[in-house]
């Protein structure tokens, strides 16, 4: 009985503790500096015209906008998210003359700040380089997506931001160097700075991200070395560096990169073949090298270790060697693509016990002999087999229909 009696004293007690809280939400309020530094803040965006005049009784209130959220703090409403840009129905929208007001950095309890197709105009803007210490106890996301007026250079001050956890810059007009005290925010876990127009070198100081899940740099102008401290990101499953100007050889030390999942360093200028430590990279699932000037044998590395290994991508490498047959017991290989190198011998029968492969590309090669697949394999395939522009490879006319023809590859001269 006196069991009962407890567990029906802690279920009133957790009632009347939420019907509580309830009751404070309802009633609490927006400070009015807070209220004032959130409505100067849209209206830098949006406009004056906007007032906030069908928010009762503020963004926080009984009618919240799209894009504003709060939390209670001594039992009144602070902004802790502030997203900009028409990602739903009613959701703030820039006009042609957006500009950032000091106001926003007046938000103390902002946890989220995200701008997106919101500088669009012929107005060219640059990000504030004053004030971003004002959120630096707070802030751990900041975000720029399909911004193409915004222009200039990352303000070196966001290197202050040391609670940030997430920093994306996709598609926006950003150029100039990565500050180097971007190794400054060790929290973070995401660094997305993908498709602006960034050029120097990627900043040794980068390997102090230990925490970084996702490091994504593609679509710039960045160019020297890879940094051996990229090494140093234990925590990484995602490294994307293509589409760059980077060049040297690919450093050992990637090899240490033991959680990564994918791996992209494709369109690049990196030499001096392939690392034999991205055979020790077993968590891999996708591993896209192509259009490098790498060169060197395409055995060099024991293929057979990555057992998960999903979509391998060694196109436009200048390969050279044979078909390495380690790759035949990659179980899970979905996509190979060895086009267009200088690869010679025979394509191996066994090829056709790959039983998870979806598409093989081996086009602009030097291959030589004669194909020996099945109708089976060819059907399964079909044009993503590729294997023309390889003048001495043919394949049995006997085994194949007009619908299973091979694209630029001669029928066997002896029949």
């Amino acid at each position: 009985m006196k069991k009962s009696v407890f567990v029906i004293f802690i279920f009133l007690n957790v009632w009347w503790c939420s019907e509580e809280t309830a009751e404070v939400a309802d009633e609490a309020a927006m400070e009015k500096t807070e209220k004032d530094a959130l409505y100067s803040a849209i209206q830098g965006f949006v406009g004056n015209e906007w007032n906030g005049s069908d928010l009762y009784p503020d963004p926080c209130g009984w009618t919240p906008i799209q894009g504003v959220s709060c939390d209670l703090v001594n039992e009144f409403w602070y902004v802790t998210d502030l997203n900009i840009g028409p990602l739903h129905d009613n959701s703030f929208t820039c006009n042609q003359n957006p500009e950032f007001r000091p106001q926003i950095f007046d938000l103390e309890h902002l946890k989220s700040l995200s701008f997106s197709n919101c500088f669009t105009s012929h107005n060219l803007i640059t990000l504030p380089s004053n004030y971003w210490e004002k959120l630096a106890s707070s802030l751990e996301s900041l975000e720029f997506r399909l911004n193409p007026s915004l222009i200039g250079t990352i303000p070196s001050i966001l290197g202050n931001l040391h609670m940030l956890q997430s920093l994306v810059m996709i598609q926006n007009g950003i150029s100039g160097t990565l500050p180097t005290n971007i190794g400054n925010l060790v929290h973070l876990k995401r660094l997305v700075l993908s498709g602006n127009n960034l050029s120097g070198r990627i900043p040794d100081t980068i390997g102090n991200l230990k925490q970084l899940l996702i490091l994504d740099l593609s679509r710039n102008s960045l160019s020297g070395h890879l940094p051996l401290s990229i090494g140093h990101l234990n925590s990484l499953l995602k490294l994307d560096l293509s589409n760059n100007m980077l060049m040297g050889s690919i450093p050992k030390d990637i090899g240490n990169l033991k959680n990564l999942t994918l791996l992209d360093l494709g369109a690049n200028n990196f030499t001096g073949g392939l690392t034999r430590s991205f055979g020790k990279m077993e968590s891999l699932q996708e591993l896209m090298l192509s259009g490098n000037p790498i060169g060197g044998d395409i055995s060099n590395v024991d293929w057979q270790n990555l057992q998960n290994l999903l979509i391998l991508d060694l196109s436009n490498l200048g390969l050279l060697g044979k078909f390495p047959k380690s790759i035949i017991n990659m179980k899970k290989l979905r996509y190979l693509d060895l086009g267009n190198n200088h690869l010679t011998g025979y394509l191996p029968s066994e090829i056709a016990n790959m039983h998870g492969i979806s598409a093989i590309y081996v086009n602009g090669n030097n291959l030589t002999g004669e194909l020996k697949f099945s109708k089976v394999f060819y059907g399964k395939l079909g044009r993503r087999f590729g294997a023309w522009n390889n003048p001495n490879l043919c394949y049995a006319g006997r085994l194949m229909s007009t619908a299973y023809a091979l694209i630029g590859v001669e029928p066997c001269k002896s029949e």
